[in-house]
């Protein structure tokens, strides 16, 4: 038996709402999962879980001009808990949040009518979609001593991307006085893009809600393939309610991102290609989770005619509502998560397609940025093809599984789910990518030594002098990647207190850091944290940082 511990504690940021707690452990529970590895082995896998206390949902008051509008108010209060992302946390690789089934239950309460299996076999999407190529992966399949193939649907030609294949199975099935009235989505981007290519193909006329976190790159294609854009909210969740909203309000036809059988459907045949495609005994399926449609559909169709052949999700550390979802049994509420992978940063997953997986689905693989960084350079490296991070989440998935659990000879694929990534992104992915492929983790040490040859050979029992920096701090900012923003920062510290240091790191989509170092006093503290507080951003302090004290001076 292989027995694993480990924590989650990240520097606490504080928000608009300060919670300390919530980076705080509050209990430790054990998961006994009796998953067999490869050779057999059964790991006993004790996790932490942090404070999971309900929090405010604060919608955005600051949106981009592109088209932006404002959002309706809610028409009702979701019931649904609200739990951090960081509540559950176990090793890259292990197979963890295995949904668990209980006895007598019927699994069937929904749409308990739709054969899946039927209706991707009949499924339209071969009137604009393609069947995308299974490609083997031999330096990743070297590396590994395990045969990867990976399933191409970033070649989906217009949309480099599968959405197409949902988003066009529904709206075929439409009446003709749907399709006149039009059809509206909310997206971050691939989604938009397959409902509108579909419109374009169908002659009808679409609306697309985005996130103004969109990256620009799937903005652009959206309205060149003649679609109407409107930016709203920072997130999934409120560009849904907008177009839901707006749906109503004009009889537009509401095209949901994967929450629909016909979208799960034709997610499926993504499915149904692998198992024609893949002609020997195959192992496992890598696919990338956001709302769950992708892998609902794939798990539809594989467990009906391979049922030994493992369907396995994988998600971002940061955006890991399915693994949160079949832990706790019940469909749950990201209070906040990370926007790297935006692709799959979704707060709520389905209703159809969690009771798919809870009971279809073998469990979930959870990765990092660095990891998913790290599979877009082994893209580039195996096929000279750039993947947007969400499109590298399953490689980074089979690989941390294939090494976790000594897997060797075995056929797995991991779906490239797509290609729209923004160019500006690329500075930030080069840098994790060395970072994802190393074991141990990089540091950068910094000290000042007196130029004296006696001081050079004490340097290793140099200490910092924390007399001397008492009255300053470090803080870190993580600000929101919106014009304006950074200055209003800057604006509000400007004039109150010395600022003997400033640094700002772009993250991409993902926002920025910013690492401020101020002369405040100990009486001025509450000040400061009130004023911090009122910026909207989340911040941590720095100031027992050594190695960043060191730099300030």
């Amino acid at each position: 038996m292989e027995a694993l511990c480990f924590e989650y504690s990240p520097t606490p940021l504080f928000g608009t709402t300060p919670c300390h707690s919530l980076f705080q452990k509050t209990k430790t529970l054990t998961i006994n999962k009796a998953e067999k590895s490869h050779k057999n082995q059964v790991s006993n896998i004790t996790a932490t879980l942090t404070n999971q206390k309900v929090e405010i949902f604060h919608r955005a008051s600051n949106l981009n001009s592109h088209k932006k509008t404002k959002l309706p108010k809610p028409s009702h209060i979701p019931q649904l808990m609200r739990v951090p992302a960081e509540s559950l946390v176990y090793e890259s690789g292990f197979l963890g949040a295995v949904p668990k089934k209980l006895a007598g239950e019927s699994h069937n309460h929904n749409h308990k009518d739709i054969n899946y299996l039927n209706e991707i076999l009949l499924s339209k999407v071969y009137d604009v979609a393609v069947e995308t190529p299974l490609e083997y992966a031999s330096k990743l399949s070297e590396k590994l001593d395990v045969h990867i193939w990976l399933k191409r649907e970033d070649l989906q030609p217009g949309v480099f991307s599968f959405k197409l294949r949902g988003a066009y199975n529904m709206m075929a099935k439409l009446s003709r006085e749907q399709l006149r009235k039009g059809v509206i989505c909310c997206s971050a981007g691939n989604h938009a893009q397959g409902v509108a290519l579909s419109a374009q193909k169908l002659g009808v006329d679409a609306v697309v809600a985005m996130p103004t976190t969109t990256p620009e790159i799937k903005l652009k294609t959206v309205e060149r393939l003649g679609a109407t854009v409107v930016l709203v909210g920072e997130s999934y969740a409120e560009a849904q309610e907008y177009a839901k909203h707006r749906a109503k309000e004009e009889g537009r036809t509401f095209v949901p991102g994967f929450d629909h059988p016909d979208i799960i459907a034709g997610q499926g045949t993504v499915g149904m290609e692998i198992v024609r495609q893949l002609r020997a005994p195959l192992h496992a399926i890598f696919v990338p989770v956001g709302g769950g449609g992708l892998i609902a559909g794939i798990a539809a169709y594989v467990k009906s005619v391979c049922p030994e052949v493992k369907i396995i999700g994988v998600e971002p550390y940061d955006a890991n509502s399915m693994a949160l979802s079949l832990y706790h049994g019940q469909r749950i509420v990201l209070d906040k998560m990370g926007n790297f992978a935006e692709g799959v940063a979704i707060e709520e997953v389905g209703e159809e397609t969690f009771r798919l997986c809870r009971e279809l689905i073998d469990g979930v693989v959870l990765v990092s940025h660095d990891a998913i960084c790290a599979s877009i350079k082994d893209m580039f490296d195996e096929k000279r093809s750039i993947l947007e991070p969400a499109g590298a989440l399953a490689i980074a998935g089979a690989k941390a599984y294939c090494k976790y659990y000594g897997l060797q000879d075995e056929n797995v694929v991991a779906v490239t789910s797509g290609a729209n990534m923004n160019f500006n992104k690329l500075r930030l992915v080069s840098k994790l990518a060395d970072v994802g492929w190393q074991h141990e983790p990089e540091a950068v040490f910094l000290t000042i030594v007196p130029q004296k040859r006696e001081k050079l050979e004490q340097f290793s029992g140099l200490a910092c002098d924390q007399s001397s920096i008492e009255n300053e701090i470090l803080c870190r900012f993580v600000i929101p990647d919106r014009p304006g923003v950074l200055m209003k920062l800057l604006n509000a510290f400007n004039g109150r207190w010395t600022m003997n240091l400033f640094h700002y790191q772009g993250q991409g989509e993902s926002g920025g850091n910013v690492l401020m170092g101020l002369q405040v006093v100990s009486s001025e503290m509450d000040e400061f944290k009130a004023l911090a507080d009122t910026l909207g951003c989340d911040y941590a302090f720095e100031t027992s940082n050594k190695a960043l004290q060191l730099q300030l001076h």
